[in-house]
């Protein structure tokens, strides 16, 4: 009986913008404010990684889609921060939205979306897009941004105007075992509300965090 009305009393406690049984749901909503409010890049997080040596490492990458059950973006395969995704398996994200007052932290793990899925998305973008995909050998020296344009120029002649998905390109995929959802509140008393579960097949459970 006594886990029955906690269960109660939490989901009287998630009204409003908290509200709902499923967290992708919860993220997909308030991703769709934000792309109504945030003069730019809504979908960017700050993807935080680590070396083999266990130091952190933190860049914005823009998240492409809220899967059912998953978070996917897109890189080169060649580049640190793939280099660090793929060696740790493990990876963590922030989403902020200054207009909302609101941010999501995940904790996940990461597998490569390298398939169909990443082929379609790779032919969404903008050709000079696809084209520096090729071109750039992204988190390596780079003399000058001349030579860069050089290489797109080369890219360019040798792929035409459809290029095919570069092979050392494409996604990941970030299954997540804890996500939490913050909104700002008068006088520093935040809310805040964590999704977390020991594996990505366990049920969640929710609690509501201090501030």
């Amino acid at each position: 009986m006594t886990g029955d009305l906690e269960t109660t009393v939490l989901q009287e406690n998630r009204t409003g913008v908290f509200a709902g049984d499923d967290p992708f749901v919860i993220a997909r909503r308030w991703l769709e404010e934000a792309q109504g409010k945030e003069p730019n890049d809504p979908n960017a997080i700050a993807l935080s990684t680590v070396d083999a040596g266990g130091l952190p490492n933190a860049r914005m990458v823009l998240l492409k889609e809220i899967e059912a059950a998953a978070f996917v973006f897109y890189t080169n395969y060649e580049s640190i921060k793939a280099r660090e995704l793929d060696s740790a398996g493990k990876a963590a994200f922030v989403m902020h939205w200054k207009s909302l007052r609101r941010q999501i932290r995940v904790r996940g793990l990461i597998s490569r979306e390298n398939g169909p899925q990443a082929d379609e998305y790779y032919a969404s973008r903008s050709l000079k897009s696809r084209l520096g995909a090729w071109a750039s050998r992204q988190s390596q020296p780079l003399s000058s941004r001349t030579a860069l344009m050089a290489e797109v120029a080369k890219a360019t002649a040798k792929h035409g105007l459809n290029p095919s998905r570069p092979p050392f390109w494409g996604g990941y995929r970030l299954t997540p075992v804890e996500i939490e959802f913050w909104a700002d509140g008068e006088f520093r008393l935040h809310d805040r509300f964590r999704w977390q579960r020991a594996s990505p097949k366990d049920a969640w459970m929710i609690e509501r965090l201090s501030p």
